[in-house]
């Protein structure tokens, strides 16, 4: 899911700075470092923040105070490994078993800015979903942590939506408009996000018993508080 979200995000990005049309020339595209804060009763469940990384792109022209797009973000909140036989036939072979508790977004977009100037406040609203999901993977020793196998323990998706402001900062101004990249800015934006109730776990929710796995299952509303920094490119 995570190379899903960022691979979509990225493609997008890149078309449009690849093409030479108006569009393009009205892009502005970001990629920010990610933590995401627990709130309400998801904190009383899950006591560890998130970090990732997250991908937007989005229609800002420059005579305009708006831009309209979508963003999409994963983040890890809780990391379990242990080291195990590869099988009770197999006892000689020991791989990595890692277990990742995960919480993609994915949103529309609307915010209120001015797309010129050297300092840029804004604010903005978005709707869309969260996804939390657990998954367990088989890594290859020998190999570089490579993939053998791997196994959704349990996935939820829900609605979501919020809002929150920022502060663009430009780095980077090219002399001639429309000639590719056009600006680098910095982009620091905090949000609060009301996330629906979905079902999830969280670092110490599986249990190995005798051979058989047990789930305890975990379910609330799926708030959160998103800090982020990054660099936003207008093409």
């Amino acid at each position: 899911m995570k190379r899903v979200l960022l691979s979509v995000s990225l493609f997008l990005l890149f078309g449009i700075a690849a093409r030479p049309g108006a569009y393009a020339q009205n892009a502005l595209g970001g990629l920010n470092f990610l933590v995401g804060v627990p709130m309400g009763d998801f904190k009383s469940n899950v006591d560890k923040n998130g970090y990732g990384i997250s991908a937007s792109i989005g229609f800002a022209p420059v005579s305009s105070i708006f831009m309209v797009g979508v963003e999409a973000g994963f983040m890890r909140y809780g990391t379990e490994r242990r080291r195990e036989p590869f099988s009770t036939t197999i006892p000689d072979v020991m791989v990595d078993v890692e277990t990742s508790n995960n919480f993609a977004l994915f949103h529309g977009v609307f915010r209120l800015q001015p797309n010129q100037g050297s300092i840029r406040p804004y604010l903005e609203g978005l709707a869309g979903i969260n996804y939390l999901y657990t998954q367990t993977e088989i890594q290859n020793r020998g190999r570089g942590g490579e993939e053998v196998a791997s196994s959704n323990n349990k996935d939820d998706i829900a609605f979501s939506y919020g809002g929150g402001g920022g502060l663009m900062i430009q780095l980077y101004s090219s002399e001639v408009e429309g000639s590719g990249l056009n600006e680098v800015l910095l982009d620091i934006r905090g949000r609060y996000i009301k996330g629906g109730e979905a079902e999830y776990l969280k670092q110490g929710s599986i249990r190995r018993e005798n051979g058989q796995v047990k789930y305890d299952v975990l379910k609330s509303n799926t708030d959160i508080m998103t800090i982020q920094v990054g660099v936003a490119l207008r093409f």
